[in-house]
C-alpha cells in the first residue's frame, strides 16, 4: 500500500464502524479529565456513576449508561487496540444496532446479574455493608460479550480453538474463589454466545487468514 493512503484507509476503517469509535472518542475525553481529578475527589465522583448497588437503586439507567463512558484504568491506549481489534471487527459485521444490542445486553445484564448475586449476600451477611458502595464502572462487559460473539465470525476449524480460548481466559478465574468482575466477565461471554440469532443472514463466516479488509461497500 501506498504510504499516502495509509490516512485515507485509516479514515475508512473507522468510518465503517462508527459505534466503535465514537464510543472510543467519548472514553478519550473521560479518561484525560479523569487525570486532572485529584484521588479524592476522582473516587467520590466516580463512585456516583458507578453500577453498585447504591447507585443502581437511585437511578439504574443513568448508572448504567455512564458506567459505560468510563474506563477502569490509567491508560486509553490499551482500550484502542482492543476496540479495533474486537468491538470495530463485530461493528462492521453484524451493523451497528446489531453490536450495540450485543454490547447493552452483555453490559445491563451481567451487571444486573452481579450486583442482584451481591446484593443477595449483603443479605445474608457474607457480604459486608460496604460493599453496596463499591467502584463498579468499565467497558469489560460489553467488550465479553462482543468477544465471544466473534465466535460465530470464524469457520471451523478455526473457530474451536478461538472459543476454548475465550472460555479458559474468563472461564478459568471462576472456577477458585471468584471475583464479582470475575463472574460478570464469564456471564458476559455466555450472553455473547446467546447472541448467536443475531449473526444469521451477516455473511459467512471469515478465514482468519484474511487480515484487516476494506471496509464495506
Amino acid at each position: 500500500m501506498r504510504v499516502d493512503r495509509i490516512p485515507r484507509s485509516v479514515g475508512s476503517y473507522i468510518r465503517s464502524a462508527p459505534g466503535t469509535y465514537v464510543w472510543l472518542g467519548v472514553l478519550f475525553f473521560t479518561t484525560v479529565a479523569m487525570h486532572h481529578m485529584s484521588p479524592e475527589f476522582e473516587q467520590d465522583f466516580l463512585r456516583q456513576r458507578s453500577t453498585n448497588i447504591h447507585e443502581l437503586s437511585n437511578d439504574p439507567l443513568r448508572v448504567l449508561i455512564s458506567s459505560a463512558m468510563w474506563i477502569d484504568g490509567d491508560y486509553w491506549f490499551p482500550y484502542a487496540f482492543l476496540f479495533t481489534v474486537f468491538h470495530a471487527q463485530a461493528e462492521r459485521w453484524l451493523g451497528t444496532l446489531r453490536w450495540l444490542f450485543v454490547c447493552v445486553a452483555s453490559h445491563v445484564l451481567a451487571t444486573l446479574a452481579s450486583e442482584g448475586a451481591l446484593l443477595e449476600a449483603v443479605r445474608r451477611g457474607i457480604a459486608p455493608e460496604s460493599a453496596v458502595n463499591t467502584l463498579d464502572i468499565g467497558v469489560s462487559y460489553s467488550l465479553a460479550g462482543v468477544i465471544a460473539v466473534l465466535t460465530y465470525r470464524i469457520p471451523a476449524p478455526w473457530r474451536y480453538p478461538y472459543l476454548a480460548a475465550v472460555l479458559v481466559f474468563y472461564g478459568l478465574p471462576v472456577l477458585g474463589t471468584p471475583t464479582l468482575a470475575q463472574c460478570g466477565h464469564f456471564l458476559s461471554v455466555v450472553i455473547g454466545l446467546g447472541c448467536y440469532p443475531l449473526v444469521r443472514g451477516r455473511g459467512k463466516a471469515r478465514n482468519p487468514k484474511e487480515t484487516l479488509a476494506a471496509p464495506r461497500g
